[in-house]
């Protein structure tokens, strides 16, 4: 119960700390079963909660279902989850660029690539960064 009173676990995450802490097993798939039953282990919320947290740092839809993957999860239930509109993945996108370049608009080649190439490593996919750019390009 400590554990989940810090923040949420996935299943996994959690069977993996309760084998570290000396729990068999059977026991910690039985207690995983019983809170997942009492709605106190969620692994869609956990989701939910790991989406919002990534987005806060200002990472995008593909850097955040490369993490979800390493936590255990299948790409349906990740993709379930990073396709909910309520996202606004492309306003996400925008804000972070004017974060690290201000709202100067890339005049030549050599500063779109740069630009391009940060949005790419916070995760953005190649068609959310093509518009974000022809935004910058329409607003200038």
């Amino acid at each position: 119960m400590r554990l989940l009173a810090t923040r949420e676990h996935s299943s996994a995450e959690l069977f993996r700390k309760l084998g570290q802490k000396g729990f068999a097993q059977a026991d910690a798939q039985t207690l995983i079963a019983k809170l997942q039953q009492e709605n106190l282990l969620s692994d869609c919320r956990f989701i939910e909660c790991f989406i919002r947290s990534r987005q806060q740092r200002g990472y995008g839809p593909i850097r955040i279902q490369a993490e979800l993957r390493q936590h255990g999860f299948d790409d349906e239930q990740i993709r379930l989850s990073l396709d909910a509109p309520a996202h606004g993945w492309l306003r996400l996108a925008q804000q972070v660029r004017q974060k690290k370049f201000g709202t100067v608009i890339p005049q030549d080649y050599q500063d779109k690539a740069r630009q391009m190439r940060f949005l790419e490593y916070r995760g953005f996919s190649h068609e959310q960064i093509r518009r974000i750019i022809e935004l910058a390009d329409e607003i200038a």
